[in-house]
């Protein structure tokens, strides 16, 4: 039998049910969208090594740090179509709604064609140029196919990607650059209007991978 006092308590209780805070639900920790990494020409995925092993020990899964490998020697718009095949995979694999593109010389282009042809920048959060032909370079002179032709300053493939807007979309754009890469020749080549344009320490052109300071920068950009 419930005593008139504990009834009392029941019903007060009753009472101020709907003025009583909700239990607090624990909070699920928002995940970094996944990186996709695009490397330059004559390379593959492993050249992400260091740089994606960074990312991996700061905290970012490794099911979102996709080190994509490509064939090199065929167009860069050839490769843009794959890679827009890669970036949905990613998306589909892990559930988020946009990836970072981090990329490395000859990447850049690919990278760039896909966000501007392709649809890619409703896909892209941010976007890195490391050491990236943006404007082209004179060494590309001194290697043959599709590809190469298509990095040489002034080529048709780099006066459509370059005209109008260089950064189109939401995507929030970066380069970087060194003093002391002369495979990108001129250096103000990785420059892009509308980007956030770094100037590193002297590195060479395939140093911009392994440095911890532009590691450092290219992290705090992607947040």
């Amino acid at each position: 039998m419930i005593s008139n006092l504990s009834r009392g308590a029941c019903l007060l209780l009753l009472a101020l049910a709907p003025l009583l805070p909700a239990p607090a639900s624990a909070a699920v920790p928002a995940q970094p969208d996944p990186v996709v990494f695009v490397h330059g020409w004559n390379s593959d995925g492993s050249t992400w090594q260091t740089m994606a092993g960074r990312f991996a020990a700061d905290g970012r899964p490794a099911d979102r740090l996709d080190a994509w490998t490509y064939d090199t020697t065929q167009s860069n718009a050839v490769t843009a179509a794959q890679l827009a095949t890669e970036v949905q995979r990613v998306l589909d694999r892990t559930g988020a709604t946009k990836v970072d593109i981090v990329a490395h010389s000859m990447g850049s282009l690919s990278s760039r064609y896909y966000l501007k042809n392709l649809e890619g920048a409703g896909k892209v959060d941010a976007w890195v140029s490391l050491a990236g032909p943006n404007h082209g370079t004179a060494t590309a002179h001194w290697c043959g196919g599709a590809s190469c032709v298509e990095m040489r300053p002034g080529s048709t493939f780099l006066a459509a990607l370059n005209s109008g807007d260089e950064t189109p979309g939401s995507v929030r754009y970066a380069t970087w650059s060194s003093p002391c890469d002369y495979v990108i020749n001129p250096q103000d080549s990785v420059t892009l209007a509308g980007a956030a344009n770094h100037t590193t320490g002297c590195l060479d052109h395939s140093g911009l991978l392994a440095d911890p300071k532009v590691y450092e920068e290219v992290k705090a950009h992607l947040g």
